[in-house]
């Protein structure tokens, strides 16, 4: 991969951020409503609802800032690619709703398996050279 294009760092940093943004909006979600997070949780028969919603946001909040900022950018890459892949088919079973859903969740199944992806490549490649990883090597 050619990194060293005029347009390589612009890119790499939006596409970071753009990965990122969608995990700071969803943990700032959890946390702003942790209680009904915790409910939905223990709705799909997980244990420890609360504890798991915490760890969700922080790490949601925690590796999407990491991610978007490029600290540490492959670890938080894989840690939100990992968990993406683990809680996709608990949350997005399109196989197992209603007709009328199927479509709808087959969408947010296959969104987040491709948001995997880009996560995967993300740990695979390293943050770019505008990143505090670069900054930092």
């Amino acid at each position: 991969m050619n990194t060293t294009t005029p347009i390589a760092a612009p890119v790499a940093a939006l596409a970071r951020v753009l990965l990122a943004l969608m995990f700071i909006l969803a943990g700032a979600a959890k946390f702003a409503g942790l209680a009904g997070t915790a409910g939905y949780i223990a709705s799909k028969g997980l244990p420890a609802p609360m504890l798991l919603a915490v760890a969700a946001g922080t790490l949601e909040v925690l590796g999407g800032l990491a991610l978007a900022v490029g600290f540490h950018a492959r670890w938080a890459a894989l840690a939100l690619g990992l968990f993406t892949i683990v809680v996709t088919p608990i949350f997005h079973p399109f196989w197992a709703v209603p007709a009328d859903q199927a479509m709808v969740t087959q969408l947010l199944f296959m969104k987040n398996v491709s948001v995997a992806g880009g996560l995967l490549f993300v740990f695979s490649l390293g943050a770019g050279p505008a990143s505090l990883d670069a900054r930092r090597a």
